[in-house]
């Protein structure tokens, strides 16, 4: 029977050294005969160890921890050493209640610092039980040395593991996740004192199956260098599949608490360097400050006098300069020295803020560095700077007047002179005397647009006297040079007015002997225009390559041809009076000295033009005389070959029918006179063509109608025998008798209205229905799509066999062949290369292995491939 011992405390207060506040109930349960109890007693070694840590600060140590204990005095001592608390003295004597009593205040003062001992009495531990002694030590162990850890708001062994995960995470192989078997391998030890003391492990050199080593290195230098006793043995950690979880909380926690005092001392050093780092900003914002304060004085210094300086510059331009070196200051030099005064206040500020803060005294800068006396010296340089501003724009102001008004005359006798260039030449140019009507109307208008320009400039002019004489008043320094251009200006505009009148005269004259030639011209257009296009018809018709296939066409063309003949000494008559008007045109140039010069405005047409189209012309009427003469003799040979060729062709086109219409099994009996039929009609065909013969009254039938009904009539018999050789297949492949056939080919025989071998859909439809099919819209498609599936409008008979042996014999299908794969596939949606090769014959196997595709799905085999849409693709129903 199991009897379970219970030991629970409850934490405490806060210990001192916390900086969390915790509250937990621990309940230690020790089971006899069970597997806590094996564990516990295996780490005797562990817990007289720990002890033995803690006794050796009082000069002694225990041998035995079941013995050692019993009289109560090495117990009172442990628990003083490792609480710094002073016990009840012990009694002294040897007698049992004597060691029971000592017993009794080793527990009492447990029970004080929040443990509840539940089964543990005084007794058992002065009696020797191991058990019990083992459970009160692991108690001291639990609340002394684990139950203080502390990190990040977890306490006791959660704490301590996220305290040994922080310190181990940097580390390669290692991983802590409990007090067990994340420790065997001996690197996460090694690891906790590398990470606090890495110049005595080379952590490079460890070796993960290497543990024992790890354990023992770990163990080695952790009692030699950190004053931890070896707790543990290397051997039972690696040999037990799950070492003693408290025998390694026990050890690890040696760690943790000798590090803590590192890490102590670490916290001091860097509160005395953030202490000593805020002094040393504190006196460099000083020094800053210093440096800042005194620079921007001494700049204020050197600033105030150069802003003092009024002495007035002479010309425009260099009072200018002063202002933009003004302005530079403004935009240059002042700006920068804005920002380190207010640069300097925010240190001045920020400093005492600091200084207040770190309780040090506040910042008294040197004599007249305070922030009033900048700010002083930064109020006298804007006064001044003020004063600086007026006086220069004052001086502006009186310069610009004069400038003003001398630029205002530059410009506007820049504008004046750019305006007259040029025009004197312009008005003194004759350029009248070679231009036509239609050039001197516009020279006129031109020169009109001149003239209310020239009295628009008037204004100006006087603008420019009135400037130069307020120049002059005003003692402009160079008012010479102003006198001597207004001059200038002023002769150059009389003169401009005794040539525009000149110009406007002799223009006047020129315009009137320009308008009686103008009206000569227009009449020459008037009459010319018509009569150049009747030649222009003429000609066109004279040379009209015509064409014609008939001897009644060309008589046609000969009766008009005598008609135009007829009119040609009415339009010699035209001709005379038109070059008269030219005549009259030059005598009146000759007389009154006009130069005629460009061409007619009225028409592109010239005297010369007209003569030259006249002699074409009338050279070209004996030429179409002889062109008509030889297309008669050309028609009559033509009507001779229309004659040839219909005698021949009204033979063998309705033999042709014949043949096409009955049974041309018979076709072979008369087949040689037909062929030397056929071979006179290519004859004269070919010469027909040559002779470019279009159309035959005679017949019709051409020749294109004989040899494609020739070639129908072959491709009918070859088709025929086609047929035949198919139905011939079909039916011992399909297993259809020769009855049904010729009832298919019966039927199909009858609704093929235009006896093309093809049906349309209606007809199609009609064949269905008398063969006994029920179909709706949607059936009659479906077939459709089978018969026509290009969509072509028609049915042939072998696309209608197709359909009528599919509905009477048994085939094979897609899905078919899709379980059969399935079966070679063993029941898989693929299959591989390696059982296609296996199951089929090698051809079969290559040819399915080329034309199928790669499968796609989860867990897929290498070289696994699609026999799904390859079966669908062998009868037409995917795109593979």
């Amino acid at each position: 029977m199991l009897i379970a011992h219970y030991l629970t405390f409850k934490d405490r207060p806060p210990h001192p050294t916390h900086t969390h506040t915790h509250t937990h109930t621990h309940t230690l349960m020790l089971v006899t005969g069970g597997r806590w109890e094996m564990n516990l007693l295996n780490g005797v070694e562990t817990f007289t160890a720990w002890c033995n840590s803690h006794l050796r600060k009082a000069g002694t140590q225990i041998e035995n921890i079941e013995e050692d204990f019993r009289n109560g005095l090495k117990l009172m001592l442990l628990l003083e050493v490792i609480s710094g608390e002073r016990l009840p003295k012990p009694d002294k004597g040897k007698m049992r209640f004597h060691k029971i009593a000592n017993v009794n205040k080793a527990l009492d003062y447990i029970s004080s610092k929040g443990v509840k001992l539940v089964s543990i009495g005084a007794e058992e531990i002065v009696d020797g039980n191991l058990k019990m002694t083992l459970g009160m030590i692991w108690t001291i162990i639990l609340r002394f040395a684990i139950q203080d850890i502390s990190v990040e708001e977890t306490s006791a062994k959660e704490g301590l593991l996220l305290w040994c995960q922080r310190k181990t995470a940097p580390y390669r192989n290692v991983n802590v996740q409990n007090f067990h078997i994340s420790w065997k391998d001996g690197l996460a030890l090694c690891a906790l004192i590398h990470r606090h003391r890495p110049d005595l492990i080379d952590y490079s050199k460890l070796r993960k199956d290497d543990p024992i080593g790890n354990l023992n290195t770990a163990f080695e230098v952790a009692e030699k260098y950190l004053d931890i006793p070896k707790m543990l043995d290397a051997e039972d950690i690696v040999n037990t599949p799950k070492p003693d979880e408290k025998a390694i909380m026990t050890y690890v926690s040696c760690f943790y608490h000798a590090f803590a005092g590192a890490e102590q001392a670490e916290t001091a050093a860097n509160r005395i360097c953030k202490v000593l780092a805020v002094n040393q900003e504190n006196e460099r914002l000083m020094e800053e400050y210093e440096k800042l304060a005194s620079e921007l004085l001494e700049w204020i210094r050197r600033t105030i006098p150069w802003l003092e300086n009024r002495v007035a510059e002479q010309t425009m331009r260099a009072m200018q300069q002063k202002l933009e070196d003004f302005r530079d200051y403004r935009r240059v030099h002042k700006p920068p020295r804005v920002q380190e005064k207010c640069q300097l206040e925010i240190n001045f500020n920020t400093l005492q803020t600091k200084l207040r803060l770190s309780n040090r005294p506040a910042f008294m800068p040197s004599e007249g560095k305070m922030v009033s006396d900048i700010a002083n010296a930064w109020k006298g340089l804007e006064q001044v700077e003020k004063g600086y501003e007026e006086w220069l724009l004052t001086e502006i102001r009186r310069l610009e007047r004069l400038d003003h008004l001398a630029e205002k005359f530059k410009q506007k006798c820049s504008l004046h002179e750019s305006w007259t260039a040029g025009k004197e030449q312009l008005l003194s140019q004759k350029d009248y005397e070679t231009a036509s009507l239609m050039e001197i109307r516009a020279l006129m208008r031109k020169h009109e647009a001149f003239e209310s320009d020239l009295a628009a400039h008037q204004d100006r002019v006087e603008q420019i006297a009135a400037i130069a004489q307020e120049l002059n008043e005003l003692d402009y320094h160079d008012a010479a040079s102003v006198n001597t251009r207004c001059q200038g200006i002023c002769d150059q505009w009389d003169n401009l007015g005794t040539l525009t009148q000149k110009r406007r005269d002799a223009l006047e004259r020129v315009e009137k002997l320009w308008e009686t030639i103008d009206q000569l011209y227009l009449e020459f257009a008037k009459r010319a225009a018509p009569f150049n296009n009747w030649m222009d018809g003429a000609m066109e018709d004279l040379q009209d390559m015509f064409i014609v296939h008939s001897i009644e066409e060309i008589q046609s063309l000969i009766t008009a041809h005598d008609q135009y003949k007829a009119t040609l000494p009415e339009a010699d008559k035209e001709r005379i009076a038109i070059m008269g008007i030219q005549n009259e045109i030059t005598k009146i140039a000759q007389t009154y000295g006009i130069k005629l010069v460009g061409v007619n405005p009225y028409t592109v047409l010239s005297p010369q033009d007209i003569t030259n189209k006249w002699e074409a012309v009338k050279q070209l009427v004996p030429l179409r005389d002889q062109m008509l003469q030889e297309e008669v003799a050309r028609q009559q040979a033509n009507e001779r070959l229309r004659r040839s060729f219909a005698a021949q062709a009204n033979i063998i086109g309705p033999w042709i029918q014949t043949k096409m219409e009955v049974n041309f099994w018979s076709f072979s009996s008369d087949a040689h006179l037909f062929t030397i039929s056929l071979s006179l009609s290519v004859c004269y065909h070919q010469l027909i063509q040559e002779a470019l013969i279009f159309d035959n009254k005679h017949t019709n039938y051409t020749m294109e109608h004989v040899r494609v009904g020739w070639e129908q009539l072959l491709t009918t018999i070859a088709r025929t025998i086609n047929e035949v050789e198919n139905q011939i297949l079909t039916r011992d492949a399909k297993g259809i008798s020769q009855e049904q056939l010729n009832e298919f080919r019966a039927s199909f025989n009858h609704f093929d209205r235009k006896r093309n071998g093809m049906m349309d859909p209606d007809d199609f439809r009609a064949c269905l229905i008398s063969m006994g099919y029920d179909l709706g819209e949607v059936e009659f498609a479906r077939i459709m799509t089978l018969v026509d599936p290009n969509n072509t409008g028609v049915v042939t008979f072998q696309a209608f066999i197709d359909f009528m042996t599919r509905e009477t014999a048994e085939t094979d299908t897609a899905e078919q062949v899709m379980a059969s794969f399935k079966i070679l596939a063993s029941d898989k949606p693929y299959i591989t290369v390696e059982e296609l090769r296996r199951e089929l014959p090698p051809e079969q196997a290559e040819y399915c292995i080329s034309r199928m595709t790669k499968y796609i799905g989860p867990e897929v085999a290498l070289g696994a491939l699609d026999y799904i849409s390859f079966s669908s693709a062998l009868y037409g129903e995917s795109d593979l």
